[in-house]
């Protein structure tokens, strides 16, 4: 990345002076900055040899030495380098990396590779400024590793506020994204995308090769798994095409109001049945529990408490709730609808109008 002003990797290889012969993997032995004996160092390479390449090992593969100097019980994740030129992780990646430059642009950043230019949380930082509007204080350059990690925690406790991780668990943490780990940098990037529905086409069903390495009783054992990256998405990860609404909150504030007025009466036509009323489209329907009830009384059929969350108390919970009312609508005949239930909870209005109004067109009609 250029143009910002922050310390240099620590893992930034330096150039070979003519003459002088490059070390191989094995001869560059060393991890995080502990510095072994000789012996300690040859003995662990060559239990990582054994580990690769012994007899018996179903997939075998070569994983550079550094990442598997381990202390006893200590387990380690790294990428097979296979997975690191596969076509559909490099195409993956560049996307990521186009993406974040065209959105930076104004800013002058430009992000070369993602290990390197996202570990410490500067370009991060800049880049949920970009997308939520929003400011988040903090340094903007930070020379120490305990500063990078200081600034890294609060940048990712904002972003996985922003997206919806109260409770539950990300696939990335402060630990994994400064020590530059690929594959937690790649969810990363990917749940932001979606949240925000970046105007690129991701790759679909992109796996990686995660090799998982743990030492137990001097012995060092290995083993990988395929890691998804990217499923099949029905938007591909697009912002839908414009629309009526688009051009109404764009446009016309004020037909928007009438609109909105008009939806509101339809949906408490029915929600009184049930003694409920709504205010505000965006708010009361973010949770679900609105939406599957009044797809009951559209469709004329009781919808089990146990089937969603009369009280949800999470944002994982509200999402389920809202993907459920999504697949009533479906079992009634309408569309699947354009936005996902992540839209509907994160109040996007826009989302929230299309689809309420996907109801008003079928139903209108229904006393």
């Amino acid at each position: 990345m250029s143009t910002l002003n922050r310390p240099k990797s620590p893992h930034t290889p330096t150039a070979i002076k003519k003459g002088e012969k490059e070390d191989s993997f094995w001869d560059k032995f060393s991890t995080l900055g502990r510095k072994r004996g000789t012996r300690e160092v040859k003995k662990i390479q060559e239990e990582g040899k054994y580990a690769i390449d012994s007899p018996g090992s179903p997939n075998q593969f070569d994983i550079p030495p550094e990442d598997y100097a381990l202390r006893e019980h200590e387990q380690r994740a790294v990428i097979d380098p296979q997975s690191n030129n596969d076509p559909e992780m490099l195409k993956l990646q560049k996307i990521l990396i186009d993406w974040i430059n065209d959105e930076l642009a104004e800013q002058r950043i430009i992000v070369q590779q993602l290990e390197e230019d996202m570990y410490d949380g500067q370009v991060l930082h800049k880049l949920w400024e970009k997308l939520t509007g929003k400011k988040l204080d903090v340094p903007e350059v930070t020379q120490s590793e305990q500063g990078q990690h200081e600034k890294l925690s609060i940048v990712l406790k904002a972003v996985n506020h922003t997206l919806g991780f109260h409770q539950k668990i990300p696939k990335w943490s402060v630990a994994s994204v400064h020590s530059k780990n690929i594959v937690a940098i790649l969810h990363l990037l990917v749940a932001l995308v979606r949240h925000f529905r970046a105007p690129v086409r991701l790759p679909e069903n992109v796996f990686v090769t995660v090799v998982i390495a743990e030492k137990n009783a001097g012995v060092l054992n290995a083993q990988k798994f395929q890691e998804q990256i990217t499923s099949e998405y029905d938007d591909l990860g697009m912002r839908c095409e414009k629309d009526a609404f688009d051009t109404l909150i764009d446009c016309a504030p004020d037909k928007l109001a009438v609109v909105k007025k008009s939806l509101i009466t339809f949906v408490n036509k029915h929600l009184a049945k049930l003694n409920f009323e709504i205010n505000d489209l965006n708010t009361d329907f973010r949770d679900g529990v609105y939406l599957c009830l009044l797809m009951g009384l559209l469709g004329g059929f009781f919808v089990p408490l146990h089937e969603f969350h009369l009280t949800p108390q999470d944002v994982d919970q509200m999402v389920n709730n809202v993907a459920f009312a999504f697949d009533l609508m479906q079992d009634v005949g309408l569309p699947k609808p354009k936005a996902r239930p992540e839209d509907i909870v994160n109040m996007d209005l826009k989302s929230t109008l299309r689809v309420l109004y996907s109801l008003f067109t079928m139903f209108r009609e229904y006393a």
